[in-house]
């Protein structure tokens, strides 16, 4: 495993564990996985050396963190937990109040990691920092982060803050290289850390996917996997599978490994199975070259998706790729 040392949290997995889907039942985890699946997980990742673990107060309504803090035992208050509140009314009453029901759930004294899950539209960081910072200076929490925050929020949550917001958590892969081009400069210039959710982009990374095998479920209303983009992506995957068998790995452990090459990114894929975290978590040993490293940057960048609004033409496509697949076209 290699680490990053973060200010106020010390030592950081570069692969840690995300736990979104911990209580979730919207991606097929019930009771069983939450008793049983998700406790085997996290138990694993930390023999593997994982020290962080982000969650949520939303995830699962709460099961998450019930589910991690349980499942991590007397580990929990040596890792890196995140959590993360919606700024809903952020008055420094109302983030006090959540952050005490996050730590009782998750059965912390202190969360090391505190982030505001979105930017509020409404409401400026001049509002919502003031409760963090009372929290940060009576211990309660470790230090302050923000998540799908603009490099211009995040200068200015800096400042409402009064002292460094360590952290954003945003979606970056692959398949979505955008914080290459700010985030990540200021996180290496400023010595903070760029938290990668979706890191293999709900899976399109990993390379099973294409218009003649489109996924069913919740990533079937993703307009990532609708036939246009999963045209438009095949270069990209093309690159990424080329690079994986250099390598004997797999596509995801590639998508993975470029993401913490970048300076001050780390990366917190779920895991379905332990047999997936071990997957994930074998990425922070694999080393690109150079040359690698180039070619999957310049085929993320080259790779534009069609807009996130799906298209009659999607439809008509994709009607007509069944209708070929039934009639053996």
């Amino acid at each position: 495993m290699r680490f990053l040392d973060v200010d106020g949290l010390g030592q950081v997995s570069r692969v840690g564990l995300g736990t979104w889907q911990f209580g979730s039942r919207e991606w097929g985890y019930g009771d069983t996985y939450a008793s049983g699946g998700a406790r085997d997980i996290v138990r694993r990742a930390r023999e593997l050396g994982v020290t962080l673990f982000d969650t949520a107060e939303v995830y699962g309504t709460g099961k998450s963190e019930r589910i991690l803090g349980e499942a991590l035992g007397e580990d929990r208050a040596s890792v890196v937990v995140a959590s993360k509140f919606f700024p809903v009314a952020p008055l420094p009453a109302v983030v006090r109040n959540r952050a005490e029901g996050s730590a009782r759930r998750l059965q912390l004294d202190r969360i090391p990691l505190y982030q505001v899950h979105w930017p509020n539209p409404l409401v400026p960081d001049s509002v919502i920092m003031p409760g963090l910072r009372s929290l940060l200076d009576e211990g309660r929490i470790g230090a302050v982060g923000v998540s799908n925050y603009s490099l211009d929020r995040w200068r200015a949550a800096d400042a409402a803050l009064g002292r460094p917001v360590v952290s954003n958590q945003v979606r970056f892969s692959l398949a979505t290289a955008g914080p290459l081009d700010d985030l990540v400069p200021f996180a290496e210039r400023e010595g903070r850390m760029v938290i990668a959710y979706s890191p293999l982009a709900q899976g399109l990374l990993g390379g099973r996917y294409s218009v003649d095998h489109r996924p069913g479920g919740v990533r079937a209303t993703n307009p990532l996997f609708g036939a246009e983009n999963l045209r438009r992506v095949e270069p990209l995957l093309a690159v990424l599978r080329e690079v994986a068998e250099a390598h004997d790995a797999k596509p995801a452990q590639v998508a993975l490994a470029w993401l913490i090459s970048q300076p001050q990114v780390v990366v917190i894929p779920g895991a379905s199975s332990v047999e997936q975290l071990e997957s994930n978590v074998a990425a922070a040993d694999l080393v690109l070259t150079e040359g690698e490293r180039t070619a999957l940057t310049a085929a993320a960048r080259a790779f534009t998706p069609a807009s996130a609004v799906r298209t009659a033409g999607d439809t008509v496509r994709e009607q007509a790729d069944r209708l070929r697949s039934r009639l053996g076209i």
